[in-house]
């Protein structure tokens, strides 16, 4: 069984490719990525690398071969058309005839803008005729932790998520999940809503930040248009600070709770609590 991950050395691809050496042996993983320089670390280790890039279509030809589970990371390029690149991963899998697909989507119930192309490439996986497996990712618990600074700056969070709450879990947890669909059986045309165990709101959050830091850290909801101006302020292109800023809105409605249990059920155990998430970060 030969086992494929795109996005290998990106932040949830990476997390993939370890745990899978835990698993399999590393001659039956290859890591797909653009600059091979940043994956010399899993080379070392035994796993075959490829080269290639969602935007140029002819690197993938010939990458996988039939028979072989792969895993489609999404793209994090979303002002260059992410369900086309997806749709080339798709097509070259289709022409080889792979035993699964794998794809990390987004939850089936988020209405922000954010999930237009995973909407989208779902629709050209289930088109395709390949065997595939679903993998709605929550949100992640790094897209908070990983930055703490402004926060413990001026000692607030700021969102535009009102009295929402969000269902996060890890990267490694998300990870967890699709390692499990590779390397185990049945997954076949299975759709997956994973999300954290315990959802949590915003004040929650600052709570726990407060508790751990010793310092008052309070929570200041403000409109969606004043978050992407901030978020625009601190540098973040227009049309991705619009995003992430509907992406509040979609939590406020409810749309990243996830309470279907998913995510521990394939990893076989509970996920990472936002506590311990934050603990790391500050001791970091």
């Amino acid at each position: 069984m030969s086992i494929v991950v795109t996005g290998a050395t990106g932040h949830l691809g990476r997390h993939v490719v370890e745990q899978l050496l835990e698993r399999v042996p590393a001659a039956d993983i290859t890591a797909v990525v653009r600059d091979e320089a940043r994956a010399a670390g899993l080379a070392g280790r035994g796993v075959r690398l490829a080269v290639a890039d969602y935007n140029a279509p002819e690197t993938f030809d010939g990458l996988f071969q039939a028979g072989d589970r792969v895993l489609l990371v999404s793209g994090t390029e979303f002002d260059r058309g992410r369900a086309r690149q997806h749709q080339v991963v798709i097509d070259a899998a289709r022409t080889a005839g792979v035993a699964l697909l794998a794809y990390t989507s987004a939850p089936g119930t988020l209405s922000a803008a954010l999930a237009d192309d995973h909407r989208a490439t779902e629709a050209a996986l289930l088109a395709s005729g390949l065997p595939y497996s679903l993998l709605r990712n929550g949100w992640y618990h790094e897209n908070y932790t990983e930055n703490l600074a402004p926060v413990l700056e001026h000692g607030v969070v700021v969102q535009a998520a009102g009295d929402g709450r969000v269902s996060s879990a890890s990267r490694a947890d998300y990870a967890a999940a699709a390692v499990a669909v590779l390397t185990g059986e049945g997954h076949e045309n299975s759709t997956y809503e994973l999300g954290g165990d315990e959802a949590w709101s915003f004040a929650e959050y600052a709570a726990e930040l407060s508790r751990q830091t010793g310092r008052e850290i309070g929570y200041t909801p403000v409109p969606v248009q004043t978050l992407e101006s901030v978020l625009a302020g601190a540098g973040v292109p227009g049309p991705l600070a619009a995003m992430l800023a509907g992406v509040d809105a979609s939590i406020e409605k409810g749309e990243l709770v996830v309470p279907t249990g998913d995510l521990s059920r394939l990893t076989g155990r509970p996920t990472t609590p936002l506590a311990e998430a934050v603990a790391a970060a500050l001791a970091a």
